[in-house]
């Protein structure tokens, strides 16, 4: 059975056509056709997520895994408006979200009617093209016009990269009427992929003008793990004037990989030193500032001391400008690119990657001899979690001190990282990891804020949380972060408004929702609890780690952390 509107009926079978099966549907009434469509059909899992805000980010984290498209469903009004955090979220990471809003008749937005909003375009600042389906489908016209559109927008959900795409779909009531099957027959249109290289000629002068530099400087973003591109790079950074710098997001091996532990360390007398005549840049955005102000403020090209170039690969964000000195954007994968460059490259005599590579060696001894003395703090915390998380494991990292945290460690072989920094922002990011643990079936680690939890304590209202998920809070009584950065401890609203210092806990939340919960807030009672927190769970349920630590001493530990890496 399936329903009697043509539209969703059409949908559904070239959903399924095209190959696709996860669909993450929250309740309402006025996507009735959708759940009768959708639900019914023995070849698509349709899960039922009641919060419209965590229903999205949990489809992110499955599609953020599989890397194929998923579907979110929801009603009329104001439900659309709540999947706009997940939808500018993969966007900006490049995950395919098939977006389907239910809709009001047009003749009835504006005039008063309950749950009727303007829908149209309404993500349209980021989403990669929004379509809209006929109210009805009632001759060859409209049948053809709703076939190649719901065509294209599976498609673009995938090609030429990946990302999110919103199909508003209108319907008049009656909504629950069904039908065995209609007559018709869906037709699939396949895009036409034309996979893009460098011409010969044009790879060739890029060979020269890289040949001709005896400082490279290569910055990795975040990306999914890509064994042959990292064999390309090992061999690339073989040449004494090549430096990969990467962070855990970009799953690569760089000759760098905790980039603020070195750059807080390069002096204004040693900048020469470290300082690229080529930059290369690729994959999506890069946590570390101060990397990205290092590069900024270096002196004007025509004093010789910024980059002469910056070349920038990515097969559709070719133009960003990260550190705004771009020269050159090249529209292609950067497997393609550095499979195409690497015969043509001439290793070049250079101190360069010595002098990198020699002050990563420096800051990591800094760093194991302060975390050998450093007492109960986050960051004693991080280093202890780090070490138990078990081999194989996917960490989903929050954003704000999580996230950065973790960058100050070697990213350890047995780890795949992941964390929402397309748009970096704290809400939805326990839903992601239970939408990644539900697919992925790999142990899954969520290292999350206080303030991240509870924002998004309705991920925990989900009947599909696997055993596999592993939540852990850093609960330091407010947002942490704003202890850190400059700005915020020189006002009065510091606690009130900034840190927004709370005594909450996540004990009862966990219980609620019947979660097994440990805590700890000491070292002693951090290890006894990961230790019982990482094995298998009472009725095969997830389990949630509270570690307590104390605020204002970890803004004073990470400062004097910093300031013994210098010397």
């Amino acid at each position: 059975m399936t329903s009697d509107k043509k539209g969703i009926a059409l949908l559904t079978e070239t959903f399924v056509k095209k190959g696709l099966k996860q669909i993450v549907i929250s309740p309402g009434s006025r996507n009735a056709p959708i759940i009768i469509s959708f639900a019914q059909n023995p070849k698509i899992k349709a899960l039922s997520i009641v919060d419209e805000r965590s229903a999205a980010f949990f489809a992110l984290g499955m599609a953020q895994q599989t890397k194929q498209t998923v579907a979110i469903a929801c009603t009329s009004g104001t439900a659309a408006l709540n999947y706009a955090p997940a939808i500018a979220e993969a966007y900006y990471q490049k995950v395919p979200l098939l977006v389907l809003t239910a809709d009001r008749p047009k003749e009835l937005i504006d005039q008063g009617d309950g749950q009727t909003i303007r829908q149209k375009n309404v993500y349209a600042n980021y989403i990669k093209k929004s379509f809209e389906l006929p109210q009805e489908i009632s001759n060859e016209a409209d049948f053809n016009f709703a076939e190649r559109i719901i065509n294209e927008a599976i498609n673009l959900t995938q090609y030429p990269d990946y990302g999110p795409v919103h199909i508003n779909i209108p319907f008049d009531e009656p909504l629950y009427n069904q039908v065995e099957k209609h007559l018709f027959e869906a037709n699939i249109f396949e895009p036409v992929i034309k996979r893009k290289s460098i011409p010969e000629e044009k790879i060739k002068e890029f060979a020269e003008r890289w040949n001709g530099y005896e400082k490279k400087l290569l910055i990795a973003g975040m990306m999914d793990s890509n064994p042959e591109l990292n064999q390309f790079l090992k061999k690339i950074t073989e040449d004494e004037s090549v430096v990969l710098l990467s962070e855990t997001t970009s799953n690569l091996k760089g000759n760098c990989s905790c980039i603020d532990r070195v750059v807080s360390t390069i002096f204004e007398d040693e900048i020469f030193a470290f300082q690229p005549g080529l930059l290369v840049t690729f994959g999506g955005p890069v946590i570390s500032k101060k990397i990205k102000a290092f590069i900024r403020n270096l002196p004007h090209r025509h004093k010789g001391n910024k980059p002469i170039e910056h070349w920038h690969i990515d097969p559709t964000d070719f133009q960003m400008d990260t550190y705004q000195c771009l020269t050159s954007g090249i529209p292609v994968k950067p497997i393609t690119f550095f499979g195409q460059i690497l015969p043509l490259v001439k290793p070049k005599k250079s101190k360069f990657n010595f002098n990198w590579i020699e002050r990563d060696k420096r800051s990591e001894n800094r760093h194991a001899q302060f975390l050998s003395k450093c007492e109960f703090s986050d960051l004693k915390v991080f280093e202890t979690i780090l070490k138990a998380i078990p081999k194989g494991s996917n960490l989903q990292m929050g954003n704000s001190t999580p996230v950065r945290y973790v960058q100050l460690f070697k990213p350890f072989q047995k780890l795949t990282y992941n964390s929402n920094r397309g748009t970096s922002g704290i809400d939805g990011t326990v839903s992601t990891a239970a939408g990644a643990a539900y697919v992925s079936k790999k142990p899954t680690t969520i290292i999350t804020g206080d303030l991240g939890f509870f924002y998004d304590s309705n991920a925990l209202m989900n009947n599909y949380l696997s055993e596999n998920l592993r939540i852990i809070i850093i609960n330091n009584s407010g947002g942490g972060i704003f202890r850190f950065i400059p700005g915020p401890g020189e006002t009065d609203q510091l606690e009130e408004f900034f840190e927004t210092k709370h005594n909450w806990k996540a004990e009862f939340i966990a219980k609620n929702f019947n979660i097994p919960y440990y805590s700890a807030n000491n070292l002693n009672s951090l290890n006894t609890s990961l230790e019982k927190f990482y094995k298998l769970q009472p009725n095969n349920k997830p389990a949630i780690l509270e570690v307590f630590t104390p605020n204002e001493k970890n803004a004073v530990t990470l400062k004097e952390y910093f300031e013994y890496l210098k010397f």
